[in-house]
């Protein structure tokens, strides 16, 4: 079956969202990697959502493009299509929500901040962060899905009626996760709230700090540190608005296809692909903003793609094995003896000794003068000889 131009042209857009969203953010995980001063437990949480964005490349994407074809497959199989970038989603989130209490904490309570936020603890709460977006995201395997109309209507398959007992669905999005979940449990109760949070705790950050920063006791070293942090939160508060304005559109159009069912049958198709695409998006954006705004993801990431081309371009010779301590040694010992020879002992047997005259094989004193190395001298001595 031929796909219509508008489906296509989805496609190849997905396609290279993909492609982007895979490159930044490796390339965010391997800056995070290759520098220690990128080390800290906000770039953790800011690596967990790199890793939920490079998920979102390699597998949320080709699973809403194979979504969007409308294949038919049994239930559960579509239901985990479905369901898997709502995890990806939630673990962003998620990882959104620490990176904004993470930089709460350092402006608050600056002098604690270290011992408070470690390495380990920042692991620990990414481990468990995780799993809460594993089971939200797979809420829908516990029951709360649409598995009794989409099995009990399965002509679309090749099937008649099957009174729940059909096997195979047509794979769509909308007929395997039920939109009530979508606008209660999902936008409602786990994507809304954090929002609002991240967005209150950016604003008491900014309003804390520059409080601060009025303070005409503050110390040079307090001060520098407040600007140093004001600056740290204006890129991670810029991501979290980038993360509103993608996925709003996509939770707008579901709820309303919840609460307008007469509009949700008319409803464009390009509509929600701008959406998906739109959200989809997102996942490119976050690599984007940290070489715009941190001097340091942009010197990291600017001597990795450096150091990638020069090695794709111009591959490296294998090295050979330096010589044994012993022969350089000797090498050095000969150079050295050799240079201070004479320079009657490189003049061949029954030839005038001394310094080779004008019209001999030397031309002039001048290029004479440039044969003083010890390397040279030898391989002078060899030439007389042979």
């Amino acid at each position: 079956m031929p796909l219509a131009a508008e489906d296509a042209l989805y496609m190849a857009l997905e396609l290279a969202l993909a492609a982007l969203s895979v490159a930044g953010n490796v390339l965010v995980c391997a800056a995070v990697g290759a520098s220690s001063a990128l080390q800290t437990p906000t770039n953790y949480f800011l690596v967990s959502l790199a890793v939920a964005d490079v998920a979102v490349g390699l597998f949320a994407i080709p699973f809403a493009i194979t979504i969007s074809l409308g294949f038919c497959t049994d239930f559960h199989s579509c239901l985990f299509l479905a369901c898997f970038v709502l995890v990806l989603t939630q673990s962003s989130i998620f990882s959104l929500l620490a990176v904004a209490v993470d930089r709460y904490l350092a402006v608050r309570v600056p002098l604690r901040y270290k011992s408070l936020v470690t390495g380990a603890r920042a692991r620990g709460v990414i481990a468990g962060l995780w799993v809460l977006a594993f089971a939200i995201g797979l809420t829908p395997f516990l029951g709360w899905n649409s598995r009794a109309i989409a099995t009990g209507n399965c002509t679309a398959c090749g099937a008649g009626p099957g009174n729940g007992s059909c096997r195979r669905v047509r794979c769509l999005f909308e007929n395997v996760v039920p939109m009530n979940y979508m606008v209660y449990f999902n936008f409602l109760g786990c994507v809304l709230p954090p929002l609002v949070i991240m967005l209150a705790i950016y604003a008491k950050i900014f309003t804390v700090a520059c409080r601060q920063l009025q303070r005409t006791e503050l110390m040079d070293h307090s001060r520098t540190v407040l600007q140093r942090e004001i600056h740290a939160a204006k890129p991670l508060a810029m991501i979290v608005g980038f993360f509103a304005l993608c996925w709003l559109p996509l939770h707008a159009i579901n709820c309303a296809t919840l609460f307008h069912p007469g509009w949700a049958k008319e409803k464009p198709k390009w509509a929600m692909n701008v959406a998906i695409l739109l959200s989809h998006a997102n996942s490119v954006v976050n690599p984007i903003v940290y070489a715009y705004r941190n001097r340091d993801f942009r010197a990291t990431f600017h001597r990795i793609i450096s150091s990638t081309l020069r090695e794709a371009l111009w591959p490296s010779r294998p090295q050979t094995e330096p010589p044994a301590a012993g022969t350089a040694s000797f090498t050095r010992q000969l150079l050295r003896a050799v240079a201070d020879m004479p320079w009657g002992a490189c003049v061949p047997p029954g030839s005038p000794s001394g310094e080779p005259e004008r019209g001999d094989w030397l031309e002039s004193r001048t290029i004479s003068s440039l044969l003083r190395g010890g390397a040279v001298r030898l391989l002078l001595c060899v030439a007389l000889y042979s």
